[in-house]
């Protein structure tokens, strides 16, 4: 594995180039090249349009566009950026999107000296060159992959700094906490205090207080990063799979008269007022001798304890019957499906629908939405959410070292031992946004990226 001393100087003296635009053919393809000779190896390839005369793009405007001749391969629109995304001398060649433009394109680019990029290269060279921090790089990522409105709110509140600067304040006060504490240990023999106790255990309290309100906004964070997970349950033939088909608008899950037909969850999204929802069709509760379908009960239920709501069915044709689990803990919308055979509906009670005919889909929607927000709240733009499980764990340890911090000054532990859980809690807040970082850790981040960012 290499080192972040040796990607550094690497970084230094490679340029590196990859196609920045999805893979596959389209209108344009755009390429990007980065590092100490970016610009040079742009300019042997391109020329005017009239005279065929080389182009230097340092000469012009910087982040301005020249339409011109990229070799006798294609005409090309070139933008020279002296500090680019990557903090880097950077050109950006935007080709018409045929592959074979675009891969003939990056050979003779790498063939004048740039080298292929790596997966995530570029924006770790943005975090290497101090353009952005671990935490908006990662946000790169999940902005990349949004699909949703609250994902994307999600992933630019992230990149835009807000969630940073708050754990960037946090870790400034545990360092001055630190410092003062650090400091009485050099004149330990003259017995002096430069931390007050009682400010240190005020102090404290504010900043367990803050990293407690991150880490329960995760949960929140998380549902709406990943999707909120609900699941479909209730006994053989009560309309499981009818519903998750209707609520689709497509025959994802096969239906049938014959109990038992779902031996597996079947798991498909949907975006209701820009959330996702996972629906989780599952196999009917019931006693069986089949061990294929009894496979498929205990995962129903391992579905039902992972899921943030539950939708329990029961055939309104059939009234009286009862879960055959514990849903006591859950957020549970009890549904009487197959409202079409009945002849009147309203003395069912409750929430009556049919996947049939569509009746009460709508009141479904908005009641799990209700549900939702009841449960998870109603997050403002301001409000700072917690969505990696990575920074979720970190914060977690920093809790804990905390905690050990205030319990040590409350017990009169010596300052030394108090000063150690106090540079614990300062090491996982700095693994957050990257003061502190591993070869291992950059690897795994910056691997699920695509090539060209």
């Amino acid at each position: 594995m290499e080192t972040a001393i040796s990607l550094i100087t690497r970084m230094k003296s490679d340029t590196i180039v990859a196609i920045s635009t999805p893979r596959g053919v389209g209108g344009i393809a755009v390429a990007r090249l980065s590092g100490p000779d970016a610009l040079t190896i742009a300019e042997k390839h391109l020329s005017s349009l009239s005279t065929y005369q080389p182009i230097n793009l340092s000469t012009l405007s910087p982040r301005r566009a020249t339409y011109c001749h990229f070799d006798e391969l294609d005409d090309v629109v070139a933008v020279y950026f002296p500090k680019g995304y990557t903090g880097e001398p950077t050109v950006e060649i935007s080709c018409h999107g045929s592959l074979y433009v675009q891969q003939a394109l990056l050979q003779a680019l790498v063939d004048s000296g740039a080298r292929l990029a790596e997966p995530g290269e570029f924006t770790q060279r943005a975090f290497l060159n101090g353009r952005l921090d671990l935490s908006q790089a990662e946000a790169v990522a999940d902005l990349i992959d949004s699909v949703t409105p609250a994902q994307h709110r999600l992933a630019v509140s992230q990149l835009r700094g807000g969630y940073a600067q708050k754990l960037k304040a946090l870790r400034q006060q545990l360092l001055d906490l630190t410092s003062l504490l650090e400091l009485e240990l050099d004149f330990s023999q003259e017995d002096v205090e430069f931390a007050d106790r009682g400010r240190l255990q005020s102090l404290l309290q504010e900043l367990q207080e803050e990293t407690l309100r991150l880490i329960a906004s995760f949960r929140l964070g998380n549902a709406l990063k990943r999707g909120v997970p609900v699941a479909i349950v209730g006994k053989p033939n009560a309309g499981k799979s009818s519903l998750l088909n209707a609520l689709l608008g497509d025959d994802r899950a096969i239906v049938s008269d014959i109990p038992g037909t779902t031996r597996d969850t079947i798991e498909e999204t949907l975006t209701l007022d820009g959330i996702t929802f996972r629906f989780i069709d599952t196999a009917g509760l019931r006693h069986s001798d089949d061990r294929v379908e009894t496979l498929g009960v205990e995962r129903s239920k391992k579905a039902v304890e992972q899921a943030d709501i539950v939708l329990y069915l029961r055939d309104a044709t059939k009234p009286g019957e009862e879960p055959d689990l514990d849903l006591s803990d859950k957020t549970v919308i009890e549904v009487y499906t197959k409202a079409d055979l009945l002849a009147d509906s309203s003395r069912v009670g409750g929430l009556c629908l049919s996947s049939k005919t569509g009746l009460g889909l709508d009141t479904l929607r908005k009641e799990i939405l209700s549900r939702f927000h009841a449960q998870m709240g109603n997050p403002g733009q301001e409000d700072i959410l917690l969505s990696n499980a990575r920074h979720y764990e970190a914060l977690k340890h920093v809790r804990q070292a905390l905690d050990a911090v205030s319990q040590g000054l409350a017990d009169g532990i010596p300052a030394d031992l108090v000063a150690v859980d106090l540079r614990d809690a300062l090491y996982h807040l700095g693994t957050i946004t990257g003061e502190v970082t591993s070869d291992e850790l950059l690897g795994n981040i910056f691997g699920r990226f695509c090539i060209g960012k």
